[in-house]
């Protein structure tokens, strides 16, 4: 995993909201934004801009089925950013060595 991905979802999980809103699609197989919406204490517009971050950071991922978009977290992802978070202190911790 690059730096920069690792940046990037870094900074998609250090938002409190966005890291509920990952939360709640990961104890699903999947959720609606309708029902993402229902969970959170924000409005629809503002779980949209967090889903597209999420999106971006390749945490989520999206479906359309009729007017519906449901969105299913990507579990891979984050196996992948722990193991680059393990492997980052590795690195320190042999150059302090």
């Amino acid at each position: 995993m690059s730096p920069k991905q690792i940046a990037k979802i870094a900074k998609a999980l250090a938002d409190e909201t966005r890291l509920n809103i990952y939360e709640s699609i990961a104890a699903t197989d999947e959720l609606n934004c309708g029902d993402i919406c229902a969970v959170q204490v924000v409005g629809h517009a503002t779980v949209s801009h967090h889903l597209r971050i999420l999106t971006e950071a390749a945490l989520v991922d999206s479906r359309r089925q009729g007017q519906f978009v449901f969105y299913r977290a990507l579990r891979d992802t984050l196996e992948d950013f722990s193991k680059a978070l393990a492997d980052l202190g590795k690195v320190s911790t042999a150059s302090q060595v």
